[in-house]
């Protein structure tokens, strides 16, 4: 996730000081990807650094504001307009997990991926709940949290079939090198 990007996205509609943007960031994506604070604050150092946004100077009560520049409106208008890259795919945990799970002697595969089911399966009716709740209302921050929700069920609902495959795999090995 970019969360350089990101920051520069929400400082179009504008400017606003580092815990806004926190704030508007977890409140736009219904705080599925939670912000750290000290991340939004070296992200934007490094984003006024590079010349995409400017210090304001403070807002009286302690804040400093943050603006975008045009070189920043630039930057985010091209990542809007690129597709996300598929060359270094992300570091999956669950994968990693089996993948070492099945090389290491003594580690039951079996019960690693039937807990991981159950709570894949948990969070699929915590999201599918979710979306149901959120599709009463159709403002644009509901809009776009059921975005996000639909995303997180595909990855999930895709987690459990990937799940089901291992499980088979692992059936497959258990039969093959069973003699007979």
């Amino acid at each position: 996730m970019s969360i350089r990007h990101s920051l520069l996205a929400l400082l179009q509609d504008k400017p606003r000081y580092g815990y806004e943007l926190r704030v508007e960031f977890e409140d736009r994506t219904g705080s599925a990807w939670p912000l750290n604070i000290g991340q939004v604050y070296t992200t934007l150092d490094r984003l006024e650094r590079d010349g995409f946004v400017r210090n304001d100077g403070g807002d009286g009560e302690g804040h400093v504001v943050y603006s975008i520049t045009d070189s920043g409106r630039s930057e985010v208008t091209g990542w809007f307009g690129a597709p996300v890259g598929r060359s270094n795919p992300p570091r999956n945990e669950l994968a990693i997990k089996l993948a070492l799970a099945v090389t290491i002697p003594g580690v039951d595969v079996g019960a690693v991926i039937q807990a991981q089911r159950v709570a894949s399966v948990k969070a699929l009716q915590d999201y599918t709940k979710s979306r149901r709740d959120a599709s009463a209302s159709q403002r644009r921050a509901d809009v776009a949290w059921l975005l996000v929700l639909d995303s997180l069920i595909f990855q999930t609902e895709a987690e459990v079939r990937w799940l089901d495959l291992c499980e088979a795999r692992m059936a497959q090995l258990t039969a093959q090198s069973t003699p007979g």
